[in-house]
This record gives structure tokens, C-alpha cells and sequence, in this order.
């Protein structure tokens, strides 16, 4: 890169760098989203839907994939991470459809946004990133902030705990499987992917597999009212535009800025079900999305390049 007084300007970045930042807004949309349309078109059959139509939006952005492209791909990579990119969308969007009532919705949701600091862990574990000793406190952080969290209204213990996941097992289950799967996802794609993009097929295989298990599920037929298609593509747009948003950001922007930026998910998250779901979190539910954040940012600023 030159360094000529012909250099690029740094607007672009700037302006590349807000542009992905938008991503997080976008993301930040989805659980209350994922609940509010589990509730119209039911639990399984409206994550075929949504996924089927982000999956059109993106392949119309993107491109999908030639066969000539995916063959060049590293097995790791198209298959090893497609088969994890499908289980964690499968795994995080039934845990909000499953979910009890509409409080519980964003529990889960936060055990979700375990996944930043559970990722670093994982990288160090197998040698993708050094060992730190501020990676402890951040981790623990994070991990105390999933127990008030849970907690509730009720008194803290580990019974009152086990009993808030026994309430609905399932729900809980996947909300934690998809927590561990996308760091899975994250490490290989690392090691693996050589700048490669298969997201579209991997969306589209989503679809596909909600669709055969809402084929063969009891789920009653779905009932397209103008709510449900409103929301249905309010939650499809607003992923497409997400995974283009962060795209271009990765491109052009600071990336520096845009992952601090992504550790805020949790909150704004939290702030925007709350707001659409029309629901009062306890008072603990939000010191532990304080602490889920700061301990994810702890990791962050521990691994961080110099």
C-alpha cells in the first residue's frame, strides 16, 4: 500500500466501519424477532420460513456459490462449518420458539452471547490464540453474569437454578448447545475457510432441514396473516442486510472498532426485546447482561493485537 499523498481518504473507512456497526442493530433485532414470529407461524416452521427467506435475500446479495467454487473449498471448512453453521441457526432459533413464555425468550437469548468469550476460550485451548491471564476473570465474569441471568426474582442457589433449566430442558439445551457451537464454527472457519464464502448454501441448508423436521413434526399448519408476513420479513431483511452490513465492514472498515462494537449485542439485544416483547426483566437480568458484556469486552481487550 502506498503512502503517497495519493492515498485513499479515510472517509470510506469511516464510513465502512458505521456500515458494519449497523450489523449489530440489525442482529441485535433477533431474538425478540425469532420469539415474535414463533408465536404467529410456530416454532419450527417459522425458522423454515424466516431462513428460507434470508437465505433468497443474501444468495440475491452475494451470489451463491458455483460448484466449481465449492469443490476449490477445504473440506473443513464447506463441510465442517456448514454442519455447524446449520445445528447453532437450527439449535438458537427453536430455543426462542420453545421458550415458555416471553421472559424466559430472553434468557436464553443471553446464553447465546456466551459465545464471544466461550470462542476465545476454545482458541486457546487448541493454539489458535495464546494463553492470558486476563482470560479468567473475563470468562468468570461472563459465566456469572449467565447465572443472575437465570436467577430470576428467585433467591440464588444452585436448586432454584436447576430448577429455572428444568422448567423447560429443551429450550435451555439448545440455547447452550448453540452457545458452544458457534465458537466451534468460529475456530475452524479461522483455520480453514482461506477467505472463502459459502454462506448462502449454508443458509439454505438451514432452511432445507427445518423444512423435512417441519414435515415430519405435530406442528399445525401455518396461517400467513399480514403480522406474521410483516414480521416474517422484517426478521428475513433484517438478516440479509446484517450479513451484508458486517460484510462490507470487514472489507473496508476498522476492525478494531466494529468488534468492540459487536460486544454490545448483548445489551442492545436486551434492550430491544424488551422494548418489542412489551416484558419487565428482573433487576438481576440486567446486571447479568452488564457482566455477560463486560466480561466478553475483558477477553476481547486481553487477546486483542498490539
Amino acid at each position: 500500500m502506498s503512502s503517497a499523498p495519493h492515498s485513499p481518504s479515510p472517509v470510506p473507512s469511516q464510513r465502512a466501519t458505521l456500515i458494519g456497526l449497523s450489523a449489530v442493530l440489525c442482529w441485535s433485532t433477533s431474538v425478540g424477532l425469532f420469539r415474535s414470529v414463533a408465536e404467529h407461524l410456530g416454532p419450527i416452521g417459522g425458522a423454515a420460513a424466516v431462513f428460507s427467506l434470508g437465505a433468497l435475500l443474501v444468495t440475491l446479495r452475494f451470489g451463491m456459490p458455483r460448484l466449481a467454487q465449492l469443490r476449490a473449498m477445504h473440506p473443513g471448512y464447506l463441510w465442517g462449518c456448514g454442519l455447524l453453521f446449520v445445528l447453532y441457526e437450527i439449535a438458537l432459533s427453536l430455543s426462542l420458539g420453545f421458550a415458555s413464555n416471553r421472559n424466559q425468550t430472553l434468557e436464553l437469548g443471553m446464553i447465546n452471547y456466551l459465545w464471544p468469550s466461550l470462542t476465545i476460550v476454545l482458541a486457546t485451548a487448541i493454539g489458535l490464540q495464546r494463553f492470558r491471564a486476563g482470560l479468567v476473570p473475563g470468562v468468570l465474569l461472563a459465566m456469572v453474569g449467565i447465572v443472575l441471568v437465570l436467577k430470576g426474582d428467585s433467591a440464588l442457589s444452585i436448586a432454584s437454578l436447576w430448577a429455572n433449566v428444568q422448567s423447560n430442558p429443551l429450550a435451555y439445551g439448545l440455547a447452550f448447545s448453540a452457545a458452544w457451537l458457534w465458537p466451534c464454527y468460529s475456530v475452524i472457519a479461522k483455520r480453514y475457510a482461506h477467505g472463502a464464502n459459502a454462506l448462502p448454501a449454508f443458509l439454505w441448508a438451514v432452511g432445507g432441514v427445518l423444512w423435512v423436521k417441519y414435515a415430519f413434526s405435530s406442528e399445525p399448519a401455518m396461517h400467513f396473516s399480514l403480522p406474521a408476513l410483516l414480521q416474517l420479513c422484517m426478521l428475513s431483511g433484517l438478516t440479509a442486510l446484517g450479513y451484508s452490513c458486517w460484510d462490507h465492514g470487514l472489507r473496508a472498515g476498522n476492525l478494531t472498532v466494529m468488534a468492540v462494537g459487536s460486544y454490545f449485542t448483548p445489551v442492545l439485544s436486551a434492550l430491544v426485546g424488551t422494548v418489542w416483547l412489551n416484558v419487565q426483566p428482573s433487576w438481576s437480568f440486567w446486571q447479568g447482561v452488564a457482566l455477560v458484556t463486560a466480561g466478553s469486552l475483558i477477553c476481547w481487550w486481553c487477546t486483542r493485537s498490539k
